[in-house]
């Protein structure tokens, strides 16, 4: 969420920048109820203070056997006043923060304007693989050596799920493990989460009240659930509510978990296999720092999502986000795509953000500095990585003209050592 103060005292800055992702701003209204919400406070203190005053009269005139019933009268009116502004002030209060609720964050200045037509590409790993032989799609090669059931997967669950079988799952699961090794030999603590979460966490993560159209709602008779759609939504909440100290900063967490989105795409050519759906795993990094630490802490999360993929071996590119293709919560994003050769298409298989203080805000998560003085963290979140689109591009990049497939080396250790994936027919 924004800070109201920001909006008050820099608002023709803020339109400017909130422009660069949004249709059209205007933030008068707003700044005119926080005038009208401020002006009231100011009453209702006066007022109070007010009432301080003759209250602390009638001990006197009791003593000096005076009639109080008159002071009393005047306690009334002005206790009366002060609770007819109170809902006024009250319903200023939430009119200004339903507004800001639904505000996405403010992009940094060096985030152009625009959509993903305006994203730029500032970095590139190896070429793009060469193959003297027909190269077979993914999910193909996938069937053929029998390591995803997509029929079944579709029979038990509908479509757009699938089941890793064998060699496939255990390929998946590698990943998994040569990411929290690295992860953890960086120094990240590891988490893991539940994947029901309440409402708040969503809110908190700057993802509802807009998208609770993209999770799996639970609700019961007591409160409202969701599945996880994204280890960043529980990770970022953890510390909700809860004042830290400076000098556990920064905390550095990830979590490896199964995602659960409803929206799973189409059927078209570039999202078939796992590309896109339901339900995929990733392994997530979340870094919680001081507003002055955000930019070191950005580029290393980056920094190790693309040391991941350089050791994968495989060639992909970093895209810097245009303002509207960042996600709401979010004032700075870079994707790491990786490469498909059959369809010939980059995929996102990492995004990094920054959400400064966007998501504190909604979920009350301050620092106390060593003056003794608070102040909202700064979140940041990356992939470090999801999966469902890395194995098919480990797949794909990775085939040999007989159809079998070569196990990138870091994953060998995983793997028994397997050298080569190929039929046993």
């Amino acid at each position: 969420m924004i800070d109201i103060n920001k909006i008050r005292e820099q608002t023709k800055e803020v339109e400017k920048s909130l422009l660069k992702r949004m249709n059209d701003i205007n933030l008068d209204k707003v700044i005119e109820w926080d005038k009208e919400k401020r002006k009231l406070g100011a009453e209702i203190d006066k007022y109070r203070f007010e009432r301080k005053k003759i209250s602390d009269t009638i001990p006197q005139l009791k003593k000096e056997n005076k009639n109080t019933e008159d002071v009393i009268l005047d306690m009334k009116k002005l206790g009366d006043k002060i609770d007819e502004m109170t809902i006024k002030y009250n319903e200023l209060d939430k009119k200004i923060n339903d507004y800001l609720i639904y505000l996405p964050n403010i992009p940094d200045d060096d985030i152009i304007a625009g959509g993903k037509e305006n994203n730029q590409v500032i970095y590139t790993h190896l070429e793009k693989p060469k193959f003297n032989f027909e190269l077979k799609p993914h999910y193909e090669i996938l069937k053929e050596l029998k390591m995803i059931d997509y029929t079944r997967g579709s029979k038990i669950a509908g479509e757009k799920n699938w089941i890793y079988t064998g060699i496939g799952a255990q390929l998946e699961w590698a990943l998994i493990n040569y990411f929290i090794d690295k992860h953890i030999k960086d120094g990240y603590q590891f988490m893991m989460l539940p994947y029901m979460l309440n409402y708040e966490c969503g809110f908190g993560a700057g993802q509802f009240p807009k998208f609770t159209d993209e999770v799996y709602m639970i609700q019961n008779d007591e409160n409202k659930k969701f599945l996880l759609p994204t280890a960043e939504t529980a990770l970022v909440n953890i510390h909700s509510n809860e004042i830290l100290d400076i000098k556990e900063l920064p905390k550095k967490y990830f979590s490896y978990t199964q995602c659960f989105r409803v929206e799973a795409g189409s059927s078209r050519e570039e999202e078939r296999g796992t590309i896109r759906g339901h339900q995929f795993n990733k392994v997530e990094m979340v870094q919680y720092v001081t507003e002055e630490k955000t930019e070191e802490a950005f580029f290393e999360l980056l920094n190790k999502a693309k040391t991941l993929m350089n050791e994968l071996g495989l060639h992909y590119q970093v895209s810097k986000l245009a303002a509207g293709d960042c996600a709401q919560g979010m004032c700075r994003t870079y994707d790491i795509e990786v490469w498909i050769p059959s369809m010939g298409i980059y995929k996102e298989v990492s995004s990094i953000s920054n959400s400064r203080d966007y998501q504190a805000r909604r979920n009350n998560t301050k620092y106390r500095d060593n003056n003794g003085n608070l102040h909202y963290v700064c979140t940041l979140n990356g992939s470090g990585l999801a999966t469902s689109r890395l194995l098919p591009a480990i797949v794909e990049q990775y085939q040999n003209a007989d159809g079998s497939i070569t196990v990138p080396k870091v994953l060998r250790p995983y793997l028994n050592n397997i050298e080569i994936i190929k039929s046993e027919l």
